[in-house]
């Protein structure tokens, strides 16, 4: 392996270690392989996971299918971003993303009484504090909610929950591999997202194994050219980083966003938004110490509002240096763009993009972390942050 990321995998054991460099390098390297097993784990889980969708009410129809929110904090909120407009296609219903934070304080503005509710919540560890309350909350005092949780941990209380409640709850445990151990969610939220495309799928999960092949290919292809990409990218000097993109690509920004805040310790400041969205106030910050990344739609409306923006920005000579992510080669951004990706998939939907993208994110990540001397592993050495979030006090 001759690319930056084939070297970090190869460095000697007890170096990686001192490092920091044991498992996030490893982490973000094994994801298109990985999802090949998420993939079978969903079709073990098929009829278990269809009957409980049934029960729910998803396939009724719009007019009585339940609310449905997808339910995380951090990465696994944007997990649920990632997947909400293909769920709402996929099912013709209501399907929003919450926060689990702002459902643990604002839930009554949610949760109207006599309407049925699906939660499809998202947990590495299974034991977010938040999302832990929540889902004792709910199965204590709301039998009118019903609930998919998707988590990498078998021994999580939220996994455990669900058992105690097969009723109303099921559990899909991910492979223990993508249960990253690292401090940065890579793996686990790649398969998170690709496991809630999965349930989306479940009525055709055979055909969908076609698209998750594809995936996988495109993503072992993606991977050497990203991470050469993303050293030569750190290397320059910015001391910020902004992010955009539009529909499902603007939870990709997100997740790229806090990926590198939090492997660099703060050190870099980060920001998402959509190509629009970036024009009304925020642009300001995109001055000569910023790193600009666009992850560009394939869909020509969406598309021509993000050139419009790229244009601009070469127009006002604004940014340290900018990169895209765009679906097919041969595209007409090169001329706006020090870096530009191509993933090769001309025909491949936004809608099942995430997982591929955001490996670029993860990767400048990676990289940035180990430009400001941190340890990838465990980049915040004061504990600010941590794998699992403290435990929080609960306020009835």
């Amino acid at each position: 392996m001759g690319d930056p990321l084939g070297t970090l995998l190869e460095l000697p054991e007890q170096e990686k270690t001192e490092r920091g460099l044991e498992h996030t390098p490893r982490e973000i390297w094994q994801q298109p392989a990985t999802w090949s097993k998420t993939y079978e784990r969903c079709q073990e889980r098929q009829g278990e996971l269809n009957d409980a969708l049934r029960r729910a009410g998803i396939g009724r129809g719009s007019t009585s299918s339940p609310t449905v929110y997808l339910v995380g904090a951090g990465t696994s909120d944007y997990t649920g971003r990632a997947l909400a407009p293909l769920l709402r296609r996929r099912w013709g219903c209501d399907v929003w993303p919450i926060p689990s934070t702002t459902l643990l304080t604002d839930f009554e503005e949610f949760h109207r009484p006599g309407r049925d509710y699906l939660w499809i919540s998202f947990s590495r560890s299974g034991e977010s504090p938040e999302g832990v309350a929540l889902l004792e909350q709910a199965l204590d005092r709301h039998r009118d909610i019903r609930h998919v949780v998707i988590t990498c941990n078998q021994q999580g209380t939220m996994a455990q929950l669900c058992l105690r409640h097969p009723d109303r709850a099921v559990v899909l445990v991910l492979d223990d591999a993508v249960n990253d151990r690292g401090l940065a969610m890579t793996s686990s939220f790649s398969n998170m997202v690709l496991a809630g495309q999965c349930v989306g799928h479940l009525e055709e999960l055979a055909p969908f194994g076609e698209v998750v092949a594809q995936m996988s290919e495109v993503g072992r292809q993606f991977l050497p050219t990203a991470a050469e990409a993303a050293e030569a990218i750190t290397m320059l000097d910015w001391t910020r980083a902004c992010f955009v993109g539009a529909g499902v690509l603007r939870a990709v920004a997100d997740e790229s966003a806090l990926k590198v805040v939090e492997l660099s310790a703060g050190k870099v400041t980060t920001l998402a938004e959509t190509p629009l969205g970036l024009r009304h106030g925020p642009l300001s910050s995109v001055d000569s110490q910023t790193l600009f990344v666009a992850f560009l739609s394939s869909e020509p409306r969406r598309r021509g509002y993000e050139l419009d923006l790229l244009r601009e920005i070469d127009r006002k000579h604004l940014g340290r240096v900018r990169a895209v992510v765009t679906a097919r080669s041969g595209d007409d951004v090169s001329a706006l763009a020090d870096f530009t990706l191509s993933l090769n998939c001309a025909d491949f939907p936004d809608q099942y993009r995430p997982v591929l993208d955001v490996m670029l994110g993860q990767l400048i990540g990676l990289f940035a972390s180990m430009r400001c001397g941190l340890k990838p592993d465990q980049p915040s050495p004061g504990g600010t942050i941590t794998r699992v979030v403290a435990p929080i006090k609960l306020y009835s």
